[in-house]
């Protein structure tokens, strides 16, 4: 069972995510690799937003291939390269997440693994075993 949980005690989140979620009983988990804004083929490209589409599109076929949704993912850590239109990455995360609410970290970050690179996305998932 996941419950999810934004403690009395601590302020409320300053964006739409979760302070922190429960997970008891039996529970299939899936961890991710850092997924980045690459396409099949190799492409990466220039304009940030297209990367963070392309990399939250990657982190769904995953969740796909391993027979989960987007409503499965407990936690999710965005590694952000640069500028970002605020307003359109708060766009594309809600197009994403809809209704859905992980716990969520946003960094911003001098580099990542390429120059080329300016998103990596970690992600965990959680599933309840009937």
């Amino acid at each position: 069972m996941k419950i999810s949980r934004n403690p009395k005690e601590i302020h409320p989140p300053v964006a739409p995510y979760v302070h922190q979620i429960e997970i008891t009983g039996p529970t299939k988990w899936l961890t991710l690799s850092g997924q980045i804004g690459m396409t099949v083929d190799g492409t990466v490209p220039e304009d940030p937003i297209a990367q963070l589409k392309l990399a939250l599109n990657n982190i769904k076929k995953n969740l796909e291939s391993a027979s989960m949704t987007v409503d499965d993912l407990t936690k999710v850590v965005f590694y952000l390269v640069g500028d970002f239109d605020s307003t359109e990455r708060k766009k594309v995360m809600n197009d994403f997440f809809g209704d859905h609410v992980p716990c969520m970290t946003m960094l911003y970050v001098v580099a990542l693994a390429a120059p080329a690179f300016k998103v990596e996305i970690d992600a965990w998932a959680c599933q309840e075993m009937k």
